[in-house]
């Protein structure tokens, strides 16, 4: 009897291994667990914490209805910063996607040697960006630095003018080391695009004696216009949530030349203990990211 018994658990939970291995929610679970607590909980918090603000002497979250709403709107930091945003988020995306090309387009070859300088650019992209502010702001220091004494031996900067000290320079000293570490980034993608491109084409517009621009112009760059458009949306994303750079370099100085939407957010949220609003300008920078990606993944039909 005891051995029937176990035969029917053994049959029992065999059967049980089986369905759970072929259903998909087992798989599935843990993905949906890392999402909850990692993406959805705080989103909503962010949300409840919009409408409210913290009180430092009740040590405690105070309602306060769409008045962080109606001051972020109002707000003209928050309007200068938004505009840094934006200014940073174009020009470096213009320079890397150009640069980026540019350079794929220069060592897409197997010759020897190519291959070991596609891995060497890889390096700049596992360099922490902090660490990488901190290499630009030496190298930009108005007396010992790298890239101020080159200027300056060229003529093209004074030395009574330190470049992060100056607010018409400043951003370009943050844009420069963001170019310096992400533009090898677009180059693996574009590489890879371009190696998964037809030869026939190429080889047709050769024979019909089409110059190299006009294979680039008529050829290359249509079939690469959906390879370009999902690295434009990476980048565009991640240039316009960025801190760290602003943040080692400037502090969003001087003045106000380098302030970011996300530095603004950060130093509202934990210099000024403004909880609420820092959460209300967070949640800004999400609508606009997520309005102007699917904008872009409309307008350009890129298929995730």
């Amino acid at each position: 009897m005891m051995t029937s018994a176990l035969k029917r658990l053994r049959f029992t939970m065999t059967r049980l291994r089986f369905i759970v291995s072929d259903h998909p929610l087992p798989w599935l679970l843990p993905l949906i667990v890392i999402l909850v607590v990692f993406a959805l909980y705080p989103f909503f918090y962010n949300i409840y914490l919009s409408f409210h603000e913290f009180a430092p002497r009740k040590r405690a979250l105070v309602p306060v209805g769409f008045d962080n709403w109606q001051q972020l709107f109002a707000d003209p930091r928050m309007w200068s910063a938004f505009y840094v945003t934006l200014f940073y988020t174009g020009v470096c995306l213009t320079i890397q996607l150009v640069l980026g090309m540019a350079i794929a387009l220069l060592i897409d070859s197997d010759d020897r040697g190519f291959g070991f300088l596609r891995a060497v650019m890889t390096l700049t992209l596992v360099i922490p960006p902090a660490i990488t502010g901190m290499m630009f702001l030496l190298m930009q220091d108005s007396q010992f630095g790298l890239i101020s004494w080159t200027l300056q031996s060229l003529g093209l900067l004074s030395p009574a003018t330190p470049i992060l000290a100056t607010p018409s320079l400043a951003i370009w000293g943050v844009i420069l080391a963001d170019v310096w570490q992400w533009t090898p980034f677009m180059v693996l993608i574009f590489i890879a695009g371009l190696r998964s491109l037809p030869r026939d084409p190429f080889e047709s517009a050769m024979i019909d004696g089409a110059s190299a621009w006009q294979i680039f112009y008529r050829i290359t760059l249509p079939m690469m216009s959906k390879v370009i458009a999902i690295a434009v949306l990476i980048r565009g994303i991640d240039l316009f949530r960025m801190f760290d750079y602003v943040y080692v370099m400037t502090s969003g100085g001087p003045g106000t030349a380098t302030y970011t939407l996300s530095l603004y957010a950060w130093e509202q949220t934990f210099s000024f203990l403004k909880w609420g609003y820092g959460a209300t300008l967070s949640l800004l920078a999400l609508f606009v990211i997520l309005i102007a990606a699917n904008i872009f993944v409309v307008v350009f039909k890129v298929r995730w």
